[in-house]
């Protein structure tokens, strides 16, 4: 990201450090959950659709992990632990069929969409590379999620979705700490 780097004071500093480890601990998450689904894929389509979405989810994965080094923090020390977790939850969408399997792409870019948003107003207004870095996730987990709802994905359950929001919940809260 091209941004120019701005001066923040320790506070913003350290909200920004905080935020994108959160992201950062996500996109192992989304790593682990595309590799899981593409495991489990039955179509040799949505296998590759799913690899192809974690190569371009690596990219997100090295811009908060670079942004988090540049502001003098550290990743979660939990990434391993999100990963395993992320991984079996990805494989067991993908065990339940293409189409929920997609459908869980959709719902969890939606999910990332509202926590970026939320990202985006709380970081400093001053921490443009920060922000880029969000804007620009932000428009690819769109596309990721318009193109699994195009691919055939099912509209996940009012229950699952919840039960989706609660893990996050648990994941950025922690990440957010540790």
């Amino acid at each position: 990201m091209a941004a120019a780097e701005a001066e923040l004071d320790a506070t913003e500093r350290e909200e920004s450090v905080r935020l994108m480890r959160v992201n950062h601990a996500g996109e192992v998450a989304a790593q682990a959950l595309y590799q899981g689904q593409a495991l489990t894929a039955r179509l040799g389509e949505v296998r590759e659709r799913m690899e192809r979405a974690a190569r371009e989810e690596n990219d997100h994965l090295e811009w908060c992990e670079q942004r988090v080094r540049e502001l003098g923090g550290r990743t979660s020390l939990l990434n391993p632990f999100w990963y395993l977790g992320s991984f079996a939850i990805g494989a067991s969408a993908g065990v339940l069929g293409d189409k929920w399997s997609l459908g869980f792409v959709a719902e969890t870019e939606d999910q990332v969409i509202r926590h970026l948003d939320e990202h985006l107003q709380r970081i400093s207004p001053r921490d443009d590379k920060s922000r880029a870095i969000l804007e620009q996730m932000k428009e690819d987990e769109a596309h990721h999620g318009a193109t699994a709802k195009a691919a055939g994905g099912a509209d996940l359950p009012a229950p699952v979705r919840g039960l989706m929001q609660l893990m996050s919940k648990v994941m950025t809260t922690t990440a957010y700490r540790v």
